[in-house]
């Protein structure tokens, strides 16, 4: 049976609201040790991501609001691993929120994750 999305995301996922502070941003990202993070409102839809990138690519800028990538490419929990890696390849983006029927965030898959997966642990 091909794995899914369900079975190697990370269930608890760290988030940011548009409100949070860039600064904030970069001393959760840092601490956390992670290079993105999903956006959401306060019924846990994902809105935007925020990533190291769009900090670096938007100095001076004050919420998370003002720099996140407002279209978020996304995938739902029965969205086989392959086709996960194939979309992070194309889109050249290093993770994808898990969004369920109701357009809420369950969980995210990075490119770790699917590598993990690969490798069968």
């Amino acid at each position: 049976m091909a794995l899914t999305a369900k079975d190697i995301m990370t269930k608890r996922v760290v988030t940011v609201s548009p409100r949070t502070t860039v600064k904030e941003l970069t001393e959760l990202l840092a601490a956390k040790k992670i290079s993105g993070v999903p956006v959401v409102d306060e019924q846990k839809r994902v809105i935007g991501i925020a990533t190291e990138a769009d900090v670096l690519a938007h100095p001076g800028a004050k919420t998370v609001e003002e720099i996140m990538t407002k279209r978020v490419i996304s995938v739902k929990p029965d969205t086989p691993v392959e086709e996960i890696a194939k979309l992070l390849a194309k889109k050249k983006i290093k993770r994808v929120p898990v969004i369920d029927e109701k357009g809420k965030l369950v969980g995210i898959v990075s490119r770790a994750d699917i590598v993990k997966a690969f490798a069968g642990k």
